[in-house]
């Protein structure tokens, strides 16, 4: 071919590739035109349904928390004596009860303390003259006695002697307490009205005895007497107690049933891994709300008082009694969270692979240094390997199970629980060998 020839050829060319290129773009552009008219397929009903019904049980599972949450203390607080009276025992050294009890018993004291006894022991032929003189001492004498009775009860509510009465009646009474959420009374413990009492009968019994062995022998002509001290008052006590009493009956299957709503929910979701955070963190906020509520109902319960009740005593009581209740919430709290950012982790986000891979970089060095000195991990390495999403989805389960089934789970627990969680998931880290031979191998 000659010089002129392949050049006449060549403007040929390029109109064919012209041609070529205009009708790519036409291709393009209609094709285009098509994915713009036509709206992506719905997706099928049964997907739809699914997710509806996954949201509906992961909701379900975040409103019944705070429930469970207290569910779990009332059963632990009525059927467990021990529980209850670890529960109250802190109160006999608290400065405010102790004041309190000191007042109360005092006051009781005084009322039944036969004064006018006191000329009992001295000569008929004096008793004129000492009357007249205690007379004109009137209230003073009245005050100082009534100051030196209060010094007694103070040393004695202080000491050891008022903790071990104050255990005594407690541990004793339990079984009343059980039936306060039934109305039903008896015990030391029992309910007057709207507030739930405590009978001081054993402590005035200590005072009367160091009364007499401080020199007031009067004292012991003292009567039994019976006076209370109040742990609650409440409006709402007698009309709360059918609601405490079926909380105590399901104490121990309401949070499996949150559970097991949660786990329905995000098996049944088509993005499992975002519903198992939205349930995690959900339960969280439950816990959240039910601590916050707390804090409020403790702050309306003070200021509903009568004006005669102990401010100070009276939190402290309550406080101590819903101490527990506390302690489970931040668990809670606390195990939510974590569950989250567990899940998170070990997602397909870009923080969350550059955390994985320097988790996986850090075993894997650790792996290849023990196949340098001979480990060979061989079939128990490829099964880890296949199955190590579902292996470290067991060991979440588990984790979560036995905080659920833990009788009194605190925060020291949900701390060992997830040493634990990450302990197993260390270990299965550290068995992922995909069945490649090693460095230590290929050498």
């Amino acid at each position: 071919m000659s010089a002129g020839e392949h050049s006449s050829q060549l403007p040929e060319v390029r109109m064919a590739d012209s041609g070529s290129e205009l009708e790519l773009d036409e291709l393009r552009r209609r094709l285009a035109a098509l994915e713009k008219e036509t709206p992506p397929p719905p997706p099928p009903p049964r997907h739809r349904a699914r997710s509806l019904l996954a949201v509906i049980l992961i909701l379900l599972a975040c409103l019944l928390t705070p429930l469970a949450v207290v569910s779990s203390w009332t059963k632990g607080e009525l059927t467990d004596t021990d529980r209850y009276v670890a529960t109250v025992t802190p109160l006999a050294k608290d400065p405010a009860v102790q004041a309190a009890v000191t007042d109360r018993v005092t006051t009781a004291v005084m009322q039944h303390l036969p004064i006018n006894s006191l000329l009992d022991d001295i000569a008929p032929a004096d008793r004129p003259l000492v009357g007249a003189a205690l007379g004109r001492l009137g209230n003073t004498l009245t005050d100082g006695l009534t100051s030196f009775v209060h010094t007694q009860v103070g040393n004695v509510v202080a000491g050891d002697a008022f903790v071990t009465v104050w255990v005594a009646v407690n541990r004793n009474a339990h079984a009343a307490v059980d039936r306060l959420l039934t109305g039903e009374g008896g015990g030391a413990v029992q309910i007057q009205g709207n507030a739930v009492t405590l009978d001081l009968a054993p402590v005035i019994d200590q005072v009367k005895t160091r009364l007499v062995a401080a020199g007031l022998g009067v004292a012991a002509r003292i009567p039994e007497v019976h006076t209370s001290f109040t742990l609650v008052q409440s409006d709402t006590i007698t009309k709360a107690q059918t609601g405490l009493r079926l909380l105590q009956l399901v104490g121990f299957w309401l949070p499996v049933l949150v559970l097991v709503l949660a786990v329905a929910g995000v098996l049944l979701a088509a993005r499992r891994r975002r519903a198992a955070v939205t349930a995690a963190f959900g339960v969280a906020a439950g816990a959240a709300v039910l601590g916050i509520a707390l804090s409020l109902v403790r702050a309306v319960y003070l200021d509903k008082l009568p004006a005669g009740v102990d401010q100070a005593a009276a939190g402290a009581v309550f406080d101590a009694l819903v101490h527990h209740l506390r302690v489970t919430v931040r668990a809670v709290l606390v195990l939510g969270v974590l569950v989250a950012l567990g899940t998170w982790v070990s997602g397909p986000g870009r923080r969350a692979g550059q955390v994985r891979q320097l988790w996986q970089a850090g075993f894997g060095a650790v792996r290849q240094t023990a196949e340098r000195f001979g480990l060979r991990l061989g079939p128990v390495g490829r099964f880890v390997h296949r199955w190590k999403t579902w292996l470290s989805g067991v060991a979440l389960a588990v984790v979560v199970l036995l905080f659920v089934l833990w009788d009194y789970p605190s925060g020291l627990v949900v701390f060992w629980l997830a040493v634990g969680l990450v302990g197993a998931l260390a270990v299965l880290e550290f068995l992922d060998e995909p069945g490649e031979p090693g460095p230590a191998a290929a050498g």
